[in-house]
This record gives C-alpha cells, structure tokens and sequence, in this order.
C-alpha cells in the first residue's frame, strides 16, 4: 500500500468535514460517551482554515481515496477548528517555540495502517524545514498511543469545557527533536 500526501485545498473541507465526524465516531467510542463525541465535532473538532491558508494542511491517500488529513502550525493555536477560535493566531518563533501539531483524522477503515504515522513523519519533516525544533500537540485519548509511539510525551491534563456542558479530555504533549 503506498500512502500519499499532498496539501489539502478550500475544495477538500466538504469531504474534510465529513471524514473527521467518521474518524471521531469510529474511533472514539472506546474513549469517550456520545455526548462528548458529539458536542466536539461540534464545538472544537473541524477544519481550521488557517492551516489550509498557511499551506501546512495535509490530506492522506491511497490511490484515489483520501484516508486520512492532519497537519503542522506556526501558530499558537494547540488545537480545535474554526469554530474554536475567534481571531488569527499569533505566529510562533521557531528560535524558542514548539511547532503545533494539528487536526490529525483518519478514517475509522484505515485506522492502525500507518496513515496517522505517515502525515506525522510530513508534517514534522515540513515543520523542521521550517526552523522548528520541537513541538506540541493536544491529544484526545484516542490518539495518544500513536503520539507516544511518534516519542510524545505528555505534559498536562487539560478539562475543555464545550457549551453544553460536557467536556472532552485533552492531553497535552511535546517532542523535542533528536539531532543528528
């Protein structure tokens, strides 16, 4: 199976939207109640166009079909879509801040195939191009044991609140890059 990556266009986020609902229901159920997986695709999970602008948004393929997307920011933004922000993000300085890792969905069918792996490896080599020398990401519980395997470890526990009342576990994480 070869996976192939390419930048993710404003033509994508249709099919986008309708892959992160999947990814989060088909992935998540072990992690989290319906009511959680529910109100975060609605209140944080979803595109963040601000990553499409910067050109640091990936789709996963195999063949013809997109089986996966994620991506890297400059940004500060740790995680969440358009919906979970209101203003630009401030740029990061690559000199003293982590690059964040961002928006990471694979389709329940492709999971534990190394989709999630393959955009990681993209996405870190891009942000290394980039002058980053460590980064950050805010996990849900069902990715952490991919992020840990990709050598995260994790920082803190995060509680976010969602307006209806429930709250989806996060747990921030961080790699420093091996030089060598």
């Amino acid at each position: 199976m070869t996976i192939t990556t390419r930048l993710a266009t404003f033509e994508d986020i249709p099919f986008l939207q309708q892959l992160i609902g999947a990814s989060v229901r088909g992935l998540s159920t072990s992690y989290n109640t319906p009511n959680q997986i529910e109100s975060a695709i609605k209140y944080i999970f979803g595109i963040d166009t601000q990553l499409i602008i910067d050109g640091t948004y990936y789709v996963a393929q195999v063949d013809d079909t997109i089986v996966g997307c994620g991506g890297w920011s400059k940004r500060n933004t740790l995680y969440g879509g358009d919906q979970h922000k209101a203003i630009e993000d401030p740029l990061l300085d690559p000199a003293q801040d982590a690059a964040r890792i961002r928006a990471f969905f694979v389709h329940p069918d492709w999971a534990r195939k190394g989709i999630g792996k393959h955009i990681m490896q993209v996405c870190e080599n891009a942000a290394k191009e980039n002058g980053f020398t460590n980064f950050q990401l805010g996990a849900t519980l069902p990715g952490v044991p991919l992020y840990e395997v990709m050598g995260y470890r994790p920082l803190e526990h995060i509680e976010q609140p969602m307006p209806d009342g429930e709250v989806l576990p996060i747990i921030k994480m961080y790699k420093a890059c091996i030089s060598g």
